[in-house]
């Protein structure tokens, strides 16, 4: 009875303030963590104002566009999931800091790039370009089960304020004072990002592992074990959800990387108006990811969420198929950005919660290498369709395979409740 006592009086004072100091360490890392979020992404949209018009001076069409943009998604195709082993095996800062300093050297080499060949050696860093699933890693880490979809989509909102920024000040940059002094400044701001990561990021954020490991366990911790990445695939639920992300990401993804070529085209924008369309994108994003997808997830089920994401998907496409003019295309930004915030947060909510929590940043990097996966077909695909069917052909297909995956979800989800009547 006494010793219980005074074991008690012993370790919970000290139990408290270490769970206090715990949480307060973790709120912080967060915090860190949406910071520089927000910030890579301002410098991946100061990249997006370069890009297209310096390809343009040096003779890029639209083909050899989709060819650049297609090299970024097989570097990002391959480095995604091997960056999310990286991140689980070594830990959050140094996966970070490694994807801060490829950020500095792809802009170095932007800043140099004065033919068709060094535009595309530029992209060679963009293998371990991967802040976003990093960061999505550690809030996933860090956060509760049931506020891990929340958490996730405050990452929404950091991309919402980095789109803003970002798309300004690099139209403004690029029109003022030239494309290689903007690449200049997106090299200072990566470094400057760098700073932040080696100051709040700690070493790593797994729940850490009893002390014993066997060699077996030990020697499975290599980056390159392809295993041990393609084996979270047959944990229950992964493979249709992952299968359900590429398919209905395919034909905005394909709208995506087409949209530099669209509002120089199609719409006729100067790099300027690009930026204020780029800024409008990122109001649309914060007011859906800071006022929206919180509440949402917070009364409706991950499942619903999907079904409506996907639905209003569709619809999205159907009503890009037969826009004219900018004006129209402002029209379907709030309900586009809508069904891709949803859609990405539950998916990624729902495939990091169905693996283990060591194996996150690997599922993470999975997930990135779907849109890495689209910024490979996606450019050619949409190059064919934009050249030869205009496009209408992007926002129908989009209509047509978010329907289909609309109806499958519907009937799975009948047969779940049969199944369970029985």
């Amino acid at each position: 009875m006494t010793a219980r006592v005074e074991n008690s009086d012993l370790t919970s004072p000290v139990s408290f303030k270490a769970n206090a100091a715990t949480h307060l360490k973790k709120k912080t890392t967060i915090y860190a963590v949406y910071v520089i979020a927000a910030l890579d992404i301002t410098w991946m949209f100061l990249q997006f104002s370069i890009t297209p018009f310096l390809a343009r001076k040096l003779g890029f069409d639209t083909l050899w566009f989709g060819y650049l943009q297609t090299t970024v998604g097989v570097m990002q195709l391959v480095g995604g999931p091997l960056f999310g082993r990286f991140a689980d095996v070594l830990g959050a800062r140094a996966a970070m800091s490694l994807a801060c300093t490829a950020n500095i050297v792809f802009f170095i080499l932007l800043a140099i790039a004065d033919s068709p060949v060094m535009l595309f050696v530029h992209k060679l860093p963009t293998i371990v370009m991967h802040i976003l699933p990093a960061s999505q890693m550690v809030v996933s880490d860090l956060s509760e089960p049931e506020k891990r979809a929340d958490g996730l989509s405050k990452l929404g909102l950091c991309f919402g304020i980095g789109m803003i920024a970002g798309s300004t000040v690099g139209g403004h940059l690029v029109k003022s004072y030239g494309e290689t002094f903007a690449a200049c400044s997106g090299a200072a701001g990566s470094s400057f990002s760098l700073l932040l990561v080696l100051s709040f990021i700690p070493r790593t954020t797994k729940v850490q592992s009893p002390a014993s490991k066997t060699d077996s366990e030990t020697k499975s911790k290599s980056i390159f074990d392809v295993g041990q990445i393609t084996r979270l695939m047959k944990f229950p639920g992964v493979t249709p959800t992952f299968v359900v992300k590429i398919v209905s990401s395919l034909p905005s993804g394909i709208f995506q990387v087409m949209f530099s070529i669209i509002t120089l085209d199609f719409f006729k924008l100067t790099p300027e108006q690009n930026g204020y369309i780029m800024a409008y994108f990122g109001v649309a994003q914060m007011v859906v990811q800071g006022g929206v997808i919180g509440r949402l997830t917070s009364r409706y089920s991950e499942s619903s969420l999907l079904l409506l994401s996907v639905g209003i998907s569709a619809f999205v496409g159907l009503a890009q198929a037969y826009m004219q003019n900018v004006f129209h295309f402002c029209l379907t930004v709030v309900p586009m950005i809508l069904s891709l915030s949803i859609f990405n947060v539950i998916t990624d909510s729902l495939l990091t919660k169905s693996v283990p929590p060591s194996d996150t940043g690997t599922m993470l990097g999975l997930c990135a290498s779907v849109q890495s996966l689209l910024r490979t077909v996606g450019p050619t695909i949409g190059g064919f369709l934009y050249v030869n069917y205009g496009i209408f052909s992007i926002g129908f297909l989009q209509f047509i395979v978010n329907s289909s995956v609309l109806a499958y979800l519907l009937k799975r989800r009948l047969n779940k409740k049969d199944g369970y009547k029985e």
